[in-house]
């Protein structure tokens, strides 16, 4: 898996912090890692975005950004409004590529959900996945209407023959309420893959020496780390 697009079911639902539990996760199994985040908006110039976050928690990794708007809207809106190039997928590919040539593990972290807008012909992170061959690792919300969100977002992957190793929770409450721990047990089914995941809430909070140590546990071996979502799925009663 020397490339993963890190795709959601919407936007502020912790794909961010879920890019950074892969690339620390990684980083500790003695891979080198690089990320790529194609297009960032409503972050000045003067700001970090979530590639520098990624670092700042996850450790030593490469951090790329194809390009930066400041209004906090969807790409290819937020580029227009800003008068400057959308990011086209070809353009994530190459990148993507480049950045594989030097390292273990690429991460490609997308904006919003799956078909969120890049430019005006209607490119999409799954565009960019198609032409890498690149699977798309799913981040999900833990309560309702998480179900309906996974389901769509399945379909749209598999209509344009894209694999997805699985989804992750990106925020799995501290007090799960009876639709987060029912969600745990069906969100495989809805997603036509396993679950991968839970990254506790609040946990880009911790200090990062923590995070890192942290993070192993909260993903499946499929992704380097030790949780296990029978264990999981069975704690939830």
């Amino acid at each position: 898996m020397p490339v993963l697009m890190i795709s959601g079911t919407g936007t502020e639902i912790g794909k961010t912090v879920t890019t950074a539990a892969v690339a620390a996760t990684a980083l500790a199994a003695g891979r080198s890692v690089a990320v790529l985040k194609p297009a960032q908006t409503g972050v000045r110039v003067d700001e970090p975005g979530d590639a520098a976050e990624v670092a700042r928690l996850a450790g030593a990794v490469t951090q790329a950004e194809l390009a930066r708007y400041p209004d906090a809207l969807g790409p290819a809106t937020a580029a227009r409004r800003a008068g400057r190039a959308p990011v086209r997928p070809y353009e994530v590919a190459e990148a993507a590529e480049k950045l594989a040539a030097g390292h273990d593990l690429v991460l490609v972290e997308g904006a919003g959900g799956l078909l969120v807008r890049f430019d005006e012909e209607g490119g999409t992170l799954a565009d960019a996945a198609r032409l890498l061959g690149a699977p798309v690792l799913v981040v999900v919300q833990a309560g309702l209407g998480t179900l309906n969100t996974t389901t769509l977002t399945a379909e749209a992957l598999r209509a344009r023959g894209l694999d997805s190793p699985g989804v992750v929770i990106g925020s799995w409450p501290t007090a799960p309420d009876l639709a987060d721990r029912c969600n745990v047990a069906e969100l495989p089914e809805a997603a036509g893959a396993p679950l991968l995941g839970a990254i506790p809430q609040g946990a880009a909070a911790l200090p990062p020496a923590d995070f890192r140590a942290a993070a192993p546990g909260w993903l499946a071996p499929r992704l380097a780390g030790t949780w296990s979502a029978e264990r999981f799925t069975a704690a939830q009663g």
